[in-house]
């Protein structure tokens, strides 16, 4: 019985491992992959502000 709690504890505590792995990035370098668009940034803004005004034309 005893084993079994022992057990049983040691089985629920390994429920609260943590990875401390820690990813080390540099700032302003982005790894990723490029952003590829079908717009440009003023043709996403232009839609980005129609759509915001047909929703918020009643505020």
């Amino acid at each position: 019985m005893k084993l079994m709690v022992f057990l049983l504890g040691a089985f629920l505590l390994t429920a609260c491992y943590e990875d401390t792995d820690v990813t080390m990035h540099k700032a302003g370098v982005y790894k990723g992959k490029e952003d590829n668009h079908a717009m440009s940034a003023e043709e996403r803004a232009e839609v980005l502000k129609q759509r915001f005004n047909s929703v918020q034309t009643d505020r």
